[in-house]
């Protein structure tokens, strides 16, 4: 643990920030939540994290974002866009522009309110949906942009980047939260808890990393 730190963690109650969490809980001293309130189609996201920060004792920020939700319409923001993959290598229905950019940089500066100078953010480039904005690259650069904007040293940690979906249940296990986190994370589009509905891309993309990550872990027991 990174004694006399502070970091915030963007969070959404998903499989992938809830990993964030307890990773940040492990290595920083004192850790503090935020999520985002962009009228997003299922409001149980916003309920599931204030559950998971009040069981773990984690100060918990919710900040009201629904200015995207006027100005980036996605399968996340109206009930009458249909969730689907992208066609011909266009963009999921999922994805809402700009968001990860603004969630990063109001982020950072509620960081600045709380002197903390880590930002902790699940986003992952390797198994992914092909969203820009969970680029390696893209962190990089704001980073930077945020940085020079406030004339401070923040460091956005971004520990799933570079892990699949199976990797990320292995780093669960590694935290002694697996079960937790399959139990009480909300990844489904359709807003089912657990292992969700089955059938939208986020929970198949959950599945097969659990089902490969299991298979990997009954292969090492045996």
């Amino acid at each position: 643990m990174k004694k006399n730190s502070k970091a915030i963690v963007v969070f959404s109650g998903g499989q992938d920030s809830t990993t964030c969490l307890f990773w940040a809980l492990q290595n920083y001293e004192h850790v503090e939540a935020v999520t985002f309130d962009y009228n997003q189609r299922h409001n149980d996201e916003i309920e599931v994290a204030k559950e998971i920060a009040t069981e773990l004792n984690v100060k918990h920020h919710v900040l009201d974002m629904s200015l995207l939700n006027q100005l980036a319409p996605s399968a996340l923001t109206r009930d009458d866009i249909e969730v689907k993959e992208g066609d011909n290598g266009d963009l999921p229905s999922t994805f809402v522009p700009g968001r990860n950019l603004l969630f990063l940089s109001f982020a950072t500066i509620l960081a600045k309110q709380i002197d903390a100078k880590h930002i902790i953010t699940g986003v992952c480039e390797t198994d992914f949906s092909g969203y820009p904005d969970c680029r390696d690259i893209f962190i990089k650069s704001l980073n930077v942009t945020l940085n020079l904007s406030m004339d401070d040293g923040f460091v956005i940690h971004t520990p799933l980047m570079w892990l699949d979906k199976a990797e990320t249940w292995k780093l669960a296990d590694e935290l002694n939260r697996f079960t937790y986190i399959r139990e009480k994370t909300l990844t489904c589009y359709h807003g089912v808890r657990g292992d969700g509905c089955g059938d939208c891309p986020s929970c198949k993309l959950r599945q097969n990393g659990l089902d490969a990550y299991l298979k990997e872990r009954d292969e090492v027991n045996d």
